[in-house]
């Protein structure tokens, strides 16, 4: 292979990963003109189509997608010689590009981004922020983190702390408008503030467990004036009286602590297997991989 084709080769992948140029340029840093002729260019070189074009997508071609089946692996045992690299150095180094849903990233990267940087300045943090379960080897993530410790058989799962709590909570404000509910089953004449997922549009549904046996979890279906995907919009109208909350209780424990929001129904609040950070199944985990992780482990005991 010439070695000049190798950056047309990355755009390639990066295309055909997200389906879109203007999404790829983005990611590569550089222009979706630019992007598009380096894959024309590509084309030419190879005298075959790799994508069919339209005004709203790209999608690849059956040439194409027998090339990128042949290529991935190819540039994974590249990227794999680099890693193989890092362990010679110092620091670990090079980019990491990590899937996860808001809540993780505001509790557990945002409030040490900048420790973390410094730490490790050679590491380029990539985040994508999302609620659904993305196909990390497909989609070229290097990890995941969610909640929950279920993954694909080809996955590994890293836990990143203890288990968490899921607290119910009003404001005082709300709790002088209506009774605190005793159990689930009082949810019914509550307004209740609802989160739904980016992904798929489903609507959560709140869980909980008897007091005498936290195996036993069931969720209840709740109705309420707002709906949003945004926990931090969700949070402020709790704050405002406009209802109840579920939520991870450290994600409010400031409002709690201050007397902001005030928990109900602890003990049909059980615990729930924490964070997990998700990656492809290897021998041998990346540096750069390794030390988020013992970073992460290290913030959660600590909190």
């Amino acid at each position: 292979m010439d070695p000049a084709q190798l950056p047309a080769l990355m755009a390639f992948v990066c295309v055909a990963r997200h389906g879109n140029f203007t999404r790829a340029a983005a990611e590569s840093g550089v222009t979706a003109s630019a992007l598009s002729q380096s894959i024309r260019s590509l084309e030419t070189e190879l005298n075959v189509r790799l994508f069919n074009r339209t005004t709203r997508r790209v999608a690849l071609t059956e040439a194409g997608a027998q090339f990128l089946a042949r290529v991935l692996p190819a540039l994974g045992e590249l990227e794999a010689a680099f890693e193989a690299l890092d362990e010679t150095r110092d620091q670990p180094a090079g980019t990491l590009r990590i899937n996860l849903p808001r809540v993780a990233s505001e509790m557990l990267v945002l409030p040490h981004l900048a420790e973390f940087t410094q730490r490790y300045p050679q590491i380029r943090l990539d985040l994508t922020l999302d609620d659904g379960f993305a196909d990390m080897v497909g989609e070229g993530f290097d990890a995941g983190i969610r909640l929950g410790e279920r993954v694909a058989q080809d996955m590994v799962a890293v836990p990143l702390g203890g288990a968490i709590r899921i607290a119910v909570a009003g404001s005082p404000a709300y709790f002088e408008r209506y009774p605190a509910p005793a159990t689930p089953a009082d949810l019914a004449a509550h307004d209740c503030l609802r989160y739904r997922f980016s992904t798929s549009g489903g609507i959560y549904r709140w869980e909980f467990a008897p007091p005498d046996d936290a195996s036993r979890v069931f969720e209840v279906e709740t109705r309420g004036s707002l709906v949003t995907n945004d926990l931090r919009t969700m949070v402020r109208a709790a704050e405002q009286g406009v209802g109840l909350l579920h939520v991870i209780d450290d994600y409010v424990k400031e409002q709690l602590a201050d007397g902001r929001l005030v928990s109900v129904l602890d003990a049909w609040c059980p615990s729930f297997p924490g964070f997990y950070l998700y990656t492809a199944s290897r021998v041998q985990m990346p540096f750069k991989l390794r030390a988020l992780i013992d970073f992460l482990k290290e913030k959660r005991e600590f909190q």
